[in-house]
């Protein structure tokens, strides 16, 4: 198997390497691994693609590239250029340092980056580790996904419905902010809403007296509902999420065309 891996926090990011070993074991030692990731952290930026702009392609080592671009970016740079002769079979993306959960899903580059892939019609994976007390402070907070990472990976390959649909199921992967003993199973969970958190701006004022503006979060752990993502985190369970990059809200379309079609 090959596999194309991805991140939004960088190519010297530590959940780049717990992906990588997590690759490594999916892979098999007839596999292969490659790397495309940005070459700064790019948390934050969703489906981005570097329309107006080229993007710098630097090799770092064997199958180790860095683009001076979007997780996106990268995607298309490892299906079109690093590995057009040979193409993946797998694309994964993480493991993110903080979970991908909520609506985190709609502004995580981490996602952008597997939505990409599955346009292009690749299967992809998004993996992501809840930090919280119980693991933050462990010798290696990814530990969690470190130790079942491979096993969800693999099961997922296995048993989770893959489709060739115009706009094809891919998978978002959250690990509980627990440590990996502590773990109960997975739970395959719609996304959640999180009602008492949403992003806002703290403004500061520089030396020049000019307004800079500071984007923030507000807190990750309130839970989001029974059969939710965040809320099968904080039981200690990895959640599961199908996704699709198709928008429409079909539950809307027989109304909306008894309202406005008739």
């Amino acid at each position: 198997m090959r596999i194309l891996i991805t991140n939004d926090d960088g190519i010297n990011a530590p959940g780049l390497k717990t992906l990588e070993a997590i690759a490594l074991d999916v892979a098999g030692p007839d596999g292969e691994v490659w790397i495309v990731a940005p070459a700064f952290e790019q948390s934050g930026v969703g489906h981005c693609v570097s329309y107006s702009r080229p993007t710098l392609l630097s090799e770092f080592g064997p199958r180790r590239f860095a683009s001076e671009g979007y997780p996106a970016d990268c995607v298309l740079a490892g299906l079109y250029e690093v590995m057009k002769d040979t193409p993946p079979d797998l694309v994964l993306s993480g493991v993110n340092r903080g979970n991908n959960a909520a609506e985190n899903v709609l502004y995580s580059g981490t996602i952008g980056a597997t939505l990409e892939a599955a346009l292009q019609g690749v299967p992809a994976i998004a993996l992501s580790q809840f930090f919280g007390p119980d693991n933050a402070s462990l010798d290696d907070p990814f530990e969690t996904a470190a130790v079942h990472g491979a096993e969800t990976v693999r099961k997922l390959l296995k048993d989770a419905i893959w489709d060739e649909a115009d706009y094809r199921l891919f998978y978002n992967v959250n690990f509980p902010p627990i440590p990996a003993t502590a773990v109960k199973g997975m739970k395959v969970a719609t996304q959640g809403w999180r009602k008492e958190t949403s992003f806002g701006v703290e403004p500061q004022h520089s030396p020049t007296g000019r307004m800079f503006l500071w984007i923030k979060g507000g807190p990750q752990h309130h839970p989001t509902g029974p059969g939710t993502d965040v809320t099968a985190n904080l039981d200690g369970y990895i959640s599961v999420t199908p996704l699709r990059a198709d928008l429409t809200a079909h539950d809307t379309i027989a109304t909306l065309k008894n309202r406005l079609e008739g």
